[in-house]
């Protein structure tokens, strides 16, 4: 009776227009059947993955999923991006019979970071994924250290079968395995030649978490993500079961890899662009690989991958290129503005910053953005959504020419206006945060450029 109330709220909501349906039937299950999370999912054949982290959790999560689907498996995996419980019991409720019975084989589940504690008490996974904390909402989850004081808690009474799969580039995320007993696979990148100069200013983790004395760093990859070691206490980056031994990047369209594993060397031609995916194709490879998956479907997996919707997403529009890109807090859009100025010399912008609760309502974080890489790089950069003025400012104290900023409040004037001022063949980097994202692509859904978000 939960369940079929639960898709018939879905399929209503659905059909009067009124979303994706991706939360409404968590909403309504539990009302009627509170267990029904942890009963169904105890009953996957293949046991259950749970993945988080500020950045990258949606692509990991995809990219796991693609790579069991190759092994042959049918994961049941929350792909909306529906994180909190309300989605994982939905995503539950459509795949499983009538009598509880989940029809998939192993399930893959997204986690909210400040949810990772009641999900695990809910959820026995096989394997935790945790791809790492930067700042991010700070009106929600506060500082890192927060959240990962949260996670460390929860670490401690899970179960020791549960394998762990930790950046170990990240010192917030590598030093989690301490909090507990069981084994630990940790992942990494080791290619020299992606290195930047020094931490940047704005590094959420700068300091021992054993003795709080400052970290000294080898390498640095972006972020406080990086080779770091504390002079005082001896605590240092574990050594990766696998890394990234060769890291080709090859601008918007992709990068080459070479990965060391356990099981051998894997070669990838891998379609995401920037760094920051390289990460999540290297947690998805130490997931499966502890999952038991062979180094074949890994490969092809991560080779036929292609962009979870908003996340470096290409949408053709009157014959421009919507390149669309998910800006949710200082490294991840530093590290797509990275990606974009070395792609091309003069981009076109179209930048939609919201402050509603799904974006964070504080946007002071844009102050922390590296747009200063900006300078003499932009052909227009269009600022719209809730606070334009925000970001048109942020852009002006950056150094970009104000003669070629322009604010739109309106999102759909804005691109619009985007479309106009471009010409066919032009790329149109569409940088949104997330309920921003939402709104364009609504629109785009609209007029027939894209599909529902719930359907990708």
């Amino acid at each position: 009776m939960a369940l079929l109330a639960g898709r018939s709220a879905g399929a209503l909501s659905r059909r009067l227009g009124l979303g994706g349906g991706t939360v409404i039937a968590g909403h309504v299950v539990p009302r009627l059947a509170p267990q029904a999370l942890r009963s169904i999912s105890s009953r996957l054949p293949q046991g259950v993955v749970v993945v988080s982290g500020t950045n990258g959790k949606t692509t990991t999560a995809r990219i796991i999923s693609r790579i069991l689907a190759e092994a042959g498996l049918r994961p049941l995996h929350n792909r909306a991006g529906a994180n909190l419980l309300t989605g994982l019991v939905t995503a539950i409720a459509a795949d499983a019979t009538l009598d509880g019975r989940p029809r998939s084989d192993v399930g893959v589940f997204e986690v909210d970071e400040a949810t990772v504690p009641r999900a695990l008490e809910h959820l026995v996974p096989r394997a935790l994924v945790l791809t790492n904390l930067f700042r991010d909402q700070l009106d929600r989850y506060g500082e890192v250290h927060y959240v990962a004081g949260l996670w460390r808690e929860a670490l401690a009474r899970l179960d020791p079968s549960c394998q762990l799969v930790l950046n170990a580039d990240d010192p917030l995320v590598a030093s989690l395995s301490s909090s507990r007993a069981g084994g630990t696979r940790y992942f990494g990148i080791g290619d020299r030649q992606q290195a930047v100069a020094a931490l940047p200013h704005a590094a959420d983790a700068r300091l021992c978490t054993r003795c709080q004395a400052r970290l000294d760093y080898s390498l640095v990859f972006y972020g406080h993500l990086g080779h770091y070691r504390c002079p005082s206490c001896g605590l240092e980056r574990p050594t990766p079961a696998v890394e990234a031994e060769s890291v080709v990047l090859e601008g918007t369209e992709g990068a080459r890899l070479t990965l060391r594993t356990p099981a051998g060397p894997i070669g990838v031609s891998w379609r995401l662009p920037g760094l920051y995916n390289v990460y999540n194709a290297l947690a998805a490879t130490a997931c499966c690989l502890a999952l038991g998956i062979s180094p074949e479907p890994i490969r092809h997996g991560l080779e036929l991958f292609t962009t979870a919707f908003g996340r470096l997403e290409r949408i053709t529009v009157e014959e421009r290129c919507l390149y669309l890109a998910l800006v949710k807090n200082p490294v991840g859009f530093t590290e797509v503005l990275r990606t974009i100025t070395g792609s091309t010399p003069h981009a076109t912008l179209l930048i939609l910053i919201n402050d509603l609760f799904a974006d964070g309502t504080d946007v002071s974080w844009l102050w922390d953005v590296d747009a200063e890489q900006l300078a003499g790089r932009v052909q227009l950069a269009i600022c719209s959504g809730l606070r334009a003025e925000d970001m048109a400012v942020r852009l002006k104290y950056a150094s970009v020419d104000p003669s070629r900023i322009v604010v739109e409040n309106d999102p759909r004037r804005g691109l619009e206006l985007a479309l106009q001022r471009t010409v066919p063949g032009d790329t149109i980097y569409v940088l949104p945060t997330y309920t921003a994202m939402l709104e364009i692509r609504e629109t785009l859904r609209r007029f027939g450029y894209v599909s529902g978000f719930w359907e990708d």
